[in-house]
């Protein structure tokens, strides 16, 4: 085995090389990739040209592959889920979010394939959650650990984008399939024991403990903390790049500078467990 790795940010992020995911993975790649992923929490593949099929292959190997309730997906693949961003489906991924964090066991992580990029632009940027919390005070870490805060499904993804939409019913079900679950304001990692901020401005609402003035407060607080440069790293796409994270301890945020050129993203999400 020839895995290689170059970290590209002190917080997160690296370039993997050595390594054809077109092709089944053998165990000792497999468990190379997850040890790579646990400690550089977001993986970048370059020069990976997959199928649909092979894309939902590589990110099973990790766990059980999670269907989304409203993105379209690949006709013969629900696994993947398709993102294509233009003038007639503005992106709604141009914020600071953990992936599906609206269900009771939000995903380990998630395995984004570029199919069709613009010009210039839609480059897309990760922090660390864990870096994030570990640069907090230890007051506010110690006032942190014991708070919980709701996650909406209907938060990121409001009635008025479906409302006119062939796709309205679908988000209805939706809807009702997914009311607001409740996770701690700080997760720890289940595989390394490292803690890390856990709310996200796509689909945290409300701490619990709070009052709403001082749950504003601290949301904002804590989303614009997480946003800081030390804590991030950015990735400048190129058709057929592949990028791997840990949904448990980073966010992202899709950079909506495109428009009006296109933008074509496939999406694995691997399902992980309950947050504590």
């Amino acid at each position: 085995m020839s895995l290689q790795l170059q970290a590209i940010s002190p917080a997160l992020g690296a370039i993997v090389s050595g390594v054809d995911l077109s092709a089944p993975l053998s165990g000792a790649e497999r468990d190379a990739i997850e040890a790579a992923l646990l400690r550089h929490q977001v993986l970048f593949f370059e020069n990976q040209l997959l199928t649909p099929r092979q894309q939902r292959d590589f990110a099973a190997r990790f766990g059980d592959l999670h269907l989304h309730p409203v993105y379209p997906t690949v006709a013969e693949q629900p696994e993947i889920i398709v993102l294509d961003t233009h003038v007639d489906n503005l992106p709604d991924n141009d914020n600071w979010h953990t992936d599906v964090t609206f269900i009771a066991t939000p995903p380990l992580g998630a395995v984004l394939s570029a199919r069709q990029l613009p010009e210039v632009g839609g480059d897309t940027l990760w922090s660390s959650n864990s870096a994030a919390y570990d640069a907090l005070s230890p007051a506010l870490r110690s006032l942190l650990d014991g708070l919980s805060a709701e996650h909406s499904f209907v938060h990121s993804f409001p009635e008025s984008r479906f409302k006119d939409t062939p796709q309205y019913a679908r988000w209805q079900q939706a809807s009702r399939d997914h009311p607001p679950v409740v996770h701690p304001v700080v997760r720890t990692h289940p595989v390394t024991g490292r803690k890390g901020l856990f709310v996200n401005e796509g689909f945290t609402t409300r701490i619990l403990e709070l009052a709403p003035r001082e749950s504003d407060a601290l949301l904002a607080l804590l989303f614009a903390h997480a946003a800081r440069p030390e804590f991030t790293v950015r990735w400048r796409w190129k058709e057929h790049d592949l990028a791997f994270w840990d949904n448990r301890v980073t966010q992202h945020y899709a950079v909506a500078d495109y428009l009006p050129q296109r933008r074509v993203m496939h999406r694995a999400t691997i399902l992980g467990g309950r947050p504590y």
